[in-house]
């Protein structure tokens, strides 16, 4: 499911808000999140997960193109962790 189709399920389902006032919450709901991961958070939906950030230390790449070695720097990257819900609906 991409963006576009979220505003417009939950503007279906949701008939007495306007699919502008849905594109706005729907921005608002994950710039929070990515605003609470940059500040080194946590963002927790019961029932759903848990997204936190992880360290990633400094490395020797490849360039896939050419071949040649490549710094790559240190790094925190998003990581979502399923709840016990979503994991017990996936694996019926």
């Amino acid at each position: 499911m991409i963006r576009s189709e979220l505003v417009q399920l939950l503007a279906r389902d949701h008939s007495d808000l306007t699919t502008r006032d849905i594109e706005k919450i729907v921005e608002v709901f994950f710039e929070q999140i990515v605003s609470r991961l940059i500040a080194d958070g946590r963002v927790e939906l019961r029932g759903f997960g848990a997204f936190s950030t992880r360290a990633r230390d400094a490395r020797t790449g490849r360039n896939p193109r050419t071949g040649e070695s490549v710094d790559v720097g240190a790094k925190r990257v998003p990581y979502f962790k399923p709840g016990k819900d979503m994991r017990g609906r996936l694996n019926v």
